[in-house]
């Protein structure tokens, strides 16, 4: 509704209602961080002001000096942080601070559960800080012009946080941003300057902007001469020894938009060489919701020479480590350079290697001597630096370290074993490392693909993870040793059992056992013609009936679903069905001489075999017709 030529009355988006609701409910369960999230916005927007200056000077407007300024009123019972950064204009005010323009933003808040503690560090992620002022006033204004507009084109925006704001344009004199908080009743302890001042140095000292604040006489009053609170210096350029955890903590949340610590971080000057670089690369304790969005943007905070140059630059690390935050300068690229420019430059490639080189060395650290905390990054991002064997070949090796799994050995924790480990413990015969996939660790022990396995104790690792198998086929050996599925190919009965007169004399059993079964083989092939390639003698079975596997080369029954899933057309290739010739319903079938109860049975176990290995029936209504026929025969 327009109250007049220049004011109108607007509602939020219903997601930023949902989210204000939450945020006043008192979701931070630390108020004094309003203050954190103002001045980190400012910052931003001074960045922004460097960045777009340098090819327009004009939009310093004879005002140079950059500075984020906070203030408060005792009388008015007001706190007011200000800033000469890039500033908004009409449009961009109504978009900032009425809607959230971000992709997943559903998804995001049916992320949210209702527990403060746990909804907490989604709102951090999220990155929603301006509505962190409604934590501690009941009523917000903010001024603001964009550089390089007229002095008449300067907005005001005004909520109590009841879901409506209004927009009116003003003149304001200076560019930049003023936002005013009108505090609650209850919340005077940030009407106090040494409160404040607090505030300031133990959650932005960091930032490379001057905070400044009036400054105090002898008698702790406000003088007209305006003072720096915080260091003002690049956090990232201090040497590593004059930076405090606090501090590499603090910054982090800065630059991540998270209210949690970071799990862990590296610091890297590289100076003197071909290319120069300073590097300061975090990991969360968390994935982000969107972790998993194609179209969400992950990346570093790019300086160069010490100016901001573009948020998310996606260039300087591969996708698979896309959940690592941090901060590149570099005097390698000029100052203009853009997201274009970005993919052709010749530097791009060295420090993209050497970022990687960093954040495999960070893990690889806190894999030996933090294992707890690598457990907790495992089941964060565990899937994410599984694409890494496929998209990094360079770094194949080093990743394959990296990776956990579950696997047969009792005294093994789930997604603990390295393959490292397993290959420690394999038998002194033994030529691969052999593993199973399945739907989940229970699927996995069942299968009867590991009855051979476990007859002779081999260990096997169990991949439960919809990304696993796609994963191993871009990883077809680790110390010289093949991986091999236990479900695919025939298998050598040789590197099973580690002795080669055992092995010599299970294959003379089959072949005595060959010709006995070679009718039913026949039978069981024609019966199935169309679902299978082959019907043959099992080596992997010892106590079920049949098994379904798939030549070396196919893709598994999880890879078929994944690619369909994704919309991929897939050349579904036939499995082999094999008959475990010991077993007493096999051996039953070979006396039985009625052609229908032969099929009803070769059904039965073919449909068995399905289900075990995870796969769909085509026809459960049939399969359920045959087990109740099934059942009335052995009952009558």
């Amino acid at each position: 509704m327009t109250l007049d030529a220049h004011q109108e009355k607007l509602g939020f988006q219903a997601e930023v209602k949902q989210l204000l609701d939450i945020v006043i409910h008192s979701l931070y369960s630390n108020k004094e961080i309003f203050l954190r999230e103002l001045i980190s916005n400012s910052s931003d927007a001074i960045d922004k002001l460097r960045f777009e200056s340098i090819s327009d000077p004009a939009l310093y407007e004879s005002a140079s000096d950059l500075a984020i300024k906070v203030s408060f009123d005792k009388a008015a019972r007001t706190v007011t942080v200000s800033d000469n950064g890039i500033g908004m204009s009409r449009d961009e005010v109504v978009t900032n601070l009425g809607t959230i323009a971000k992709s997943g933003t559903r998804e995001f808040l049916s992320h949210l559960t209702g527990d403060q503690k746990k909804d907490s560090h989604l709102i951090g992620q999220f990155g929603v800080g301006f509505y962190s002022a409604f934590i501690v006033a009941d009523k917000v204004s903010v001024k603001s012009r964009r550089a390089g507009l007229g002095v008449e084109h300067g907005v005001a925006w005004e909520s109590m946080g009841d879901g409506e704001f209004t927009v009116l344009n003003v003149e304001k004199l200076h560019r930049g941003t003023e936002v005013t908080l009108h505090l609650k009743e209850g919340e005077d302890e940030f009407l106090d300057a040494w409160r404040l001042r607090s505030i300031i140095t133990k959650y932005s000292d960091h930032i490379n902007t001057p905070i400044m604040m009036l400054k105090l006489s002898e008698d702790e009053k406000a003088t007209d001469e305006w003072e720096t609170v915080n260091r003002a210096t690049a956090l990232w350029a201090l040497p590593k020894k004059s930076v405090t955890e606090e501090q590499y903590i603090e910054f982090y949340k800065h630059i991540a938009h998270d209210f949690e610590n970071p799990l862990a971080w590296t610091h890297h000057k590289i100076e003197g060489g071909a290319v120069e670089y300073t590097a300061l690369l975090f990991m969360p304790q968390h994935a982000p919701f969107d972790l998993w969005q194609r179209d969400t943007k992950h990346g570093l905070k790019l300086y160069v020479q010490r100016v901001f140059v573009m948020d998310q630059a996606e260039q300087f690390l591969p996708h698979y480590l896309r959940f690592v935050r941090g901060v590149l300068d570099t005097t390698a690229l000029p100052l203009n350079v853009s997201r274009e420019i970005l993919q052709d430059h010749h530097t791009i490639p060295k420090l993209r290697s050497a970022l990687v080189r960093h954040v495999l060395d960070l893990l690889d650290r806190v894999a030996k001597d933090e294992p707890e905390k690598y457990t907790q990054f495992w089941q964060e991002f565990g899937n994410v630096l599984k694409e890494g064997p496929a998209e990094d070949f360079a770094n194949r090796a080093r990743i394959a370290n990296l990776l956990r799994f579950s696997s047969t050995n009792p005294e093994a924790k789930e997604q603990s074993v390295t393959l490292m480990d397993y290959v420690k413990r394999m038998k002194p015969n033994q030529k691969k490392i052999y593993y199973m996939t399945a739907e989940n660790i229970e699927a996995a022990k069942s299968g009867p693909h590991l009855e051979v396995f476990q007859k002779n104790e081999i260990e096997v690792l169990l991949l439960t993870d919809r990304i696993d198998e796609w994963v191993v086929s871009h990883l077809p050996e680790f110390e010289s040793h093949a991986l091999q599925s236990v479900a695919k190919g025939d298998l050598a009965l040789d590197e099973i059992t580690g002795e080669s007169k055992d092995s010599q004399k299970d294959e003379k059993q089959d072949d005595k056992q060959l010709p006995a079964f070679e009718a039913l083989l026949k039978k069981i092939q024609g019966i199935l013609d169309g679902k299978v390639k082959e019907v043959r003698l099992s080596h992997r079975l010892t106590s079920s009936p049949v098994c379904l596997v798939r030549e070396q080369n196919a893709l598994g029954p999880q890879m078929e679903r994944l690619l369909k899933a994704a919309g991929q057309p897939v050349e579904e290739a036939k499995p082999i069905m094999e008959l475990n010739p010991d077993h007493a319903i096999i051996q039953k079938l070979q006396n039985e001489t009625d052609e229908a109860t032969l099929q009803e049975w070769t059904q039965i176990l073919y449909e068995q075999a399905l289900l075990a290995e995870g796969s769909a029936l085509p026809d459960p209504a049939a399969f359920v017709k045959r087990m109740n026929k099934l059942w009335m025969e052995i009952f009558s």
